[in-house]
């Protein structure tokens, strides 16, 4: 497994199909919420398995923190390390940029994951695309 800052169209284009499979069609998040007006201001990543992409995220900086978003790894792959190898490719970019704080929101289901790499819980449960989810914060 390889997770790569996305340098060119067809990086790009496989870390949305990654996306799109996870968000819009397991999850029904409605592609035009998926696939948003931020795109163009990220930093996007994805990660391959055997030249094949299996999980995607993206980073920007909002307000002065890192923000992670639309972190998914396909099914097959999950429960593998998959997830954690994207976090830390991203958390290492963030401290290229020389961020110390870094922000995401969490699907409920996934809070237990982002505890265990050191996200701490700082909202209450607020509904995105329909889904639960929490604001969490990690010093870095």
């Amino acid at each position: 497994m390889k997770v790569t800052v996305v340098q060119n169209q067809k990086e790009l284009e496989d870390a949305y199909s990654v996306r799109k499979i996870v968000f819009v069609e397991e999850q029904n998040v409605p592609i035009e919420e998926e696939i948003d007006q931020y795109e163009n201001e990220a930093t996007h990543f994805v990660m391959y398995q055997n030249d094949a992409p299996i999980g995607a995220g993206r980073f920007r900086i909002v307000e002065g923190f890192g923000k992670v978003e639309r972190i998914c790894v396909m099914k097959e792959a999950r429960k593998t390390g998959a997830g954690k190898a994207i976090m830390n490719k991203i958390e290492d970019h963030a401290s290229e940029k020389r961020l110390h704080k870094l922000k995401l929101n969490a699907q409920t289901h996934a809070i237990p994951f982002y505890a265990g790499l050191g996200y701490e819980v700082v909202s209450e449960e607020f509904l995105d695309a329909g889904i639960p989810h929490k604001t969490m914060v990690k010093e870095i």
